[in-house]
């Protein structure tokens, strides 16, 4: 079993910054790769970005890419989703997930999830 804790995140203007944190723990935590999902209202729960078990390979939605960053403190078993350049689009519940060995951008291939946190983005 692993627990996924999340923290951050709020409401923020459109153009600012925020940084999600998502700590994992359990027996197993750190043999899985950890990724961040996001959902709207009335939407599919949608990849925004991975980093691998190695903390080094790192995967984004096209999206996101230039303007978030996912980032692994191995030794305390933490993800961070740095949020920049923030548009109204990216208001949603922001996910973090775990539970497989390989990079994946598909949401019900990881096995743990975390509680959610929502990100409103005001324009």
């Amino acid at each position: 079993q692993v627990q996924l804790v999340q923290s951050g995140g709020g409401l923020v203007q459109a153009g600012t910054s925020v940084r999600l944190s998502c700590k994992a723990s359990g027996r197993w935590a750190n043999h899985y790769v950890l990724a961040w999902f996001r959902q709207a209202p009335g939407k599919d729960r949608d990849f925004v970005a991975a980093v691998g078990r190695d903390g080094s390979s790192t995967v984004y939605a096209d999206s996101v890419k230039g303007r978030f960053t996912i980032s692994k403190d191995s030794a305390e078993n933490t993800v961070y989703l740095q949020m920049n350049s923030l548009e109204s689009e990216d208001t949603a519940v922001y996910y973090c997930a775990t539970g497989t060995p390989v990079v994946s951008r598909i949401a019900r291939q990881y096995v743990y999830w975390g509680q959610g946190t929502q990100v409103t983005v005001s324009s």
